[in-house]
């Protein structure tokens, strides 16, 4: 279970984002935080994932207190993580081809054995061909780099993924794919899941319940 507690942060020192927000997501739980752009909800959802520490307020996680963020977090914690952004180009190393960009969290966490097996195994589950593998992202298209960005979040099976308006600049169809893919990793290992985004009918349909940033307290 994730649980965020009163938390209140921002970038600026005494200029918070987010402001005494509480929300929680149980073992295998579906998400949806919903609200426009430009409330908190972003800041929130990397505090979740402990890609930025609150300025105050707790993070438990199966009931017990997270005192580290980003790479002062245990190993464990971080790993426990998987997610994808809104903009797939803005999260990708351009150097790297798609393959390699997959297999990142493998490398840095000392993994590199289980690259070839790994990203084949991901590839197709996200709809990516062996030809795209070896292109670089400025070869691809946007919707071929998230799907991507998704094979390198579950690279590391993680136990929640944190997807923030991961489908918001990408085609329907595109977009249907990839919460496909989402919901099949899902159901084959019981990860949870906090989606966040704009589109109340997407969230609705997604997730198992949906909540409103002006209802958050």
């Amino acid at each position: 279970m994730l649980e965020l507690r009163s938390i209140t942060a921002g970038y600026t020192r005494n200029v918070p984002v987010v402001r005494d927000i509480s929300l929680t997501v149980a073992a295998g739980e579906s998400v949806g935080l919903l609200g426009p752009s430009g409330c908190g909800k972003s800041t929130l959802a990397r505090v979740a994932a402990l890609l930025h520490r609150p300025d105050s307020g707790t993070l438990l996680l199966n009931g017990e207190p997270v005192r580290h963020w980003r790479h002062r977090a245990p190993r464990a914690l971080r790993t426990a993580f998987g997610v994808v952004f809104q903009q797939a180009r803005l999260s990708a190393d351009p150097r790297l081809p798609l393959g390699d960009l997959i297999a990142e969290p493998l490398r840095a966490t000392g993994r590199a054995g289980e690259v070839p097996g790994r990203v084949a195994e991901l590839a197709p589950d996200v709809g990516l061909t062996p030809d795209l593998l070896t292109r670089r992202p400025h070869e691809v298209s946007d919707g071929q780099l998230q799907r991507a960005c998704l094979a390198r979040a579950l690279v590391l099976r993680p136990r929640l993924l944190v997807c923030d308006e991961m489908t918001a600049m990408l085609d329907a169809s595109t977009a249907a794919a990839l919460v496909a893919a989402v919901e099949s990793y899902r159901a084959s290992t019981g990860a949870a899941l906090l989606a966040v985004g704009h589109d109340r009918t997407l969230l609705e349909r997604w997730c198992d319940r949906t909540v409103h940033w002006d209802g958050l307290t």
